[in-house]
């Protein structure tokens, strides 16, 4: 059997990825930065080197996005209106990003993105009603330059590395395109399953994917998308809660990029 399909798990490992994989599932969906679990298991469980496990956890990233797509769709409550002109600046981002990933600074992006995870923080904190209140007309911002050049860099970063992603395309979709956070997850959602397919080929192009150790985890991070998209659709104060933990896990990802 190839290397990139065979695992070496004990029962102990297991019992990880499946705890590791449906929290992941579910922080990716409602907030972002569940890559900050699942990388480091790559890494020290699996014994994979890093540039590896950044593109194994795509396969992951990938089936969790495709299952809540897949949730929303089938509930009928998302239309993703206007997402359109997000998805294809954040496509070609993602897709040059990909491609310059080997090329990455790994200490110096820590340092960048711990940077913005603070004032990611202190915004969430600023007036929470910009987050939480939805306005009439969501999709007039998505053709402005200023957009599309936003989600194009998105994008890029998503390309390099996926850990934090999530979280600044909520902050694209709420603060600058004006969609409800429950609605921007749905399209934020959307935009990762489409970014994912040619950023996943690319690292596979460079034999930086293991399918076996990918696939374990995918299912389980699956199974907590599911879950979380469950309970989006149907719990009244979703926003405010989402919103909550949105606080927690920037505050968490900030200190482990600037800290550890």
């Amino acid at each position: 059997m190839p290397d990139i399909l065979s695992i070496d798990m004990t029962l102990l490992d297991w019992g990880i990825f499946l705890v590791a994989g449906i929290t992941t599932g579910i922080i990716n969906t409602l907030a972002g930065s569940g890559s900050l679990i699942t990388l480091p298991i790559f890494i020290f469980v699996c014994g994979l080197p890093a540039p590896i496990a950044n593109g194994t956890n795509r396969i992951g990233v990938l089936l969790q996005s495709g299952v809540g797509l897949a949730t929303y769709v089938k509930s009928g409550k998302e239309t993703f209106d206007g997402a359109s002109w997000l998805v294809t600046p954040t496509v070609l981002g993602a897709i040059l990003g990909a491609f310059i990933a080997v090329e990455l600074n790994e200490e110096t992006m820590n340092l960048v993105l711990g940077g913005l995870m603070v004032v990611m923080f202190f915004v969430l904190l600023m007036k929470p009603s910009r987050w939480i209140h939805e306005y009439p007309v969501a999709t007039l911002k998505n053709k402005q330059p200023l957009t599309i050049g936003a989600f194009f860099l998105i994008g890029v970063y998503g390309g390099f590395i996926q850990a934090g992603v999530g979280i600044f395309l909520l902050m694209g979709l709420v603060l600058i395109s004006r969609y409800r956070l429950s609605s921007g997850n749905g399209i934020k959602l959307l935009i990762v399953f489409l970014y994912c397919i040619p950023s996943l080929a690319v690292f596979f192009w460079f034999d930086q994917v293991h399918i076996g150790y990918g696939l374990a985890m995918a299912v389980f991070q699956a199974f907590g998308a599911w879950l979380a998209v469950r309970w989006v659709i149907h719990f009244k104060n979703a926003d405010v809660w989402i919103h909550r933990l949105l606080i927690l896990i920037v505050a968490v990802a900030a200190s482990k990029f600037l800290i550890w």
